[in-house]
């Protein structure tokens, strides 16, 4: 008979499936178990075999196996309470995929804080610097940050890709003290979210998005982190009608300032658009200021160029489109190229500089890469390869 794990905590470990946002029912479809089965773990009445304890740390509750056996729960701020923008209807169905990037969102800010410590960190924080409720309209606002980041929209224009333009656009935020990390969701709707601090604000950006897409998330990221708020960006925006107050001017607001800063009304050439043509105008357009289609046409329905039928059928349409590419296109890739998009040039140089100064090991800087030890070597050649 298999050893079974007598000395957990059964506390621990109903907590631990609760905060990955998984039932009864999830856990036991998942290990083949019958759910009385899980139910008399989590009441100390029987106990898993350690095969299964390792299946439900590594797998399905994401932690580390030692924590099953403290005396209690650790003390853990709720991952998603930070988002008091969201309902609690929207909270509810966050995916256990959700919850953990949020863990890990928080985990990769704390290595930041940790790999900072003798590094020379941006002295601006813009977060800090610009204020928003001191700003009269959403335009002053676009054009404040605009000034502060440095980046004209002829600069803006002159990138080539929509992927170049995020590459830059990311480049700019973290020189101004925002750290930008990405990841592949599995709840597709969840385009990005952001997490506010302090010192060390940081914006997690979908990456099985398109590059357009992944553009006006930071920017709508950013705002929240302006407005001194975390919040979580959905494909369907449908939600804010079910907000009220603070929380639904501020998710407006921060569709109206990304918007706003992508794409400022005073530059949009209204003049040349005609119905007829939409289909190239929304294109053209989209091309020269790298972003998707969709925030073009949303330019559009503001001004009351189009409908909002029009809108939402052509924009549904654009996502069928791009998801089929993206499926037929299929997975794999590099694992170092993923990686090194994943974390960023600054957070990789910062944990490389504090691993060859000695101020952390080879095993501290896997930890911070959440990598086996045996691959950071294998990341750095790739780093040191795209130079």
């Amino acid at each position: 008979m298999p050893d079974r794990a007598t000395a957990i905590n059964a506390h621990v470990l109903r907590w631990a499936r609760e905060r990955a946002g998984l039932s009864l029912e999830d856990v036991a479809a998942r290990l083949k178990k019958a759910v009385e089965d899980v139910a008399a773990w989590e009441s100390g009445t029987e106990a898993p075999t350690y095969r299964q304890l390792e299946e439900l740390a590594a797998h399905l509750y994401k932690r580390p196996i030692a924590i099953f056996f403290f005396p209690a729960p650790p003390e853990e701020d709720d991952p998603a309470g930070r988002f008091r923008t969201l309902p609690q209807t929207e909270l509810a169905v966050l995916a256990p995929d959700t919850l953990f990037a949020i863990r890990e969102a928080l985990a990769l800010q704390e290595s930041v804080r940790e790999l900072s410590i003798g590094e020379s960190r941006p002295t601006r924080l813009i977060t800090r610097d610009i204020h928003p409720m001191t700003i009269l309209s959403i335009p002053e606002l676009a054009s404040a940050v605009r000034s502060y980041l440095s980046v004209s929209l002829g600069q803006q224009s002159s990138w080539r890709t929509t992927e170049e333009a995020f590459k830059r656009w990311r480049q700019v935020l973290e020189a101004s003290g925002i750290c930008v990390f990405k990841r592949s969701f599995k709840q597709a709707e969840i385009l990005g979210l952001s997490i506010f601090d302090d010192d060390l604000p940081a914006i997690l950006v979908n990456n099985s998005t398109a590059h357009s897409r992944q553009v006006f998330t930071l920017f709508h990221e950013l705002a929240h982190l302006l407005y001194s708020t975390g919040g979580i960006t959905k494909n369907d925006s449908s939600f804010i009608e079910h907000l009220t107050g603070d929380a639904r001017d501020t998710e407006i607001r921060c569709n109206e300032f990304a918007a706003e800063f992508l794409v400022p009304m005073t530059s949009f050439p209204w003049q040349e658009f005609r119905a007829a043509d939409l289909d190239a105008f929304v294109s053209t357009q989209a091309r020269r200021y790298n972003v998707s289609r969709e925030v073009i046409l949303r330019r559009l329905l503001d001004r009351g160029l189009v409908g909002q039928r029009l809108y939402s059928q052509k924009t549904t349409k654009w996502n069928q489109e791009y998801e089929k590419a993206r499926q037929e296109k299929g997975g794999g890739g590099n694992y170092y190229a993923t990686q090194a998009s994943y974390f960023g040039e600054m957070f990789l140089r910062m944990a490389f500089n504090q691993y060859y100064r000695g101020t952390v090991t080879l095993e501290e800087l896997a930890g911070h890469l959440r990598m086996k030890a045996r691959n950071v070597s294998r990341l750095e050649e790739f780093m040191l390869a795209g130079e």
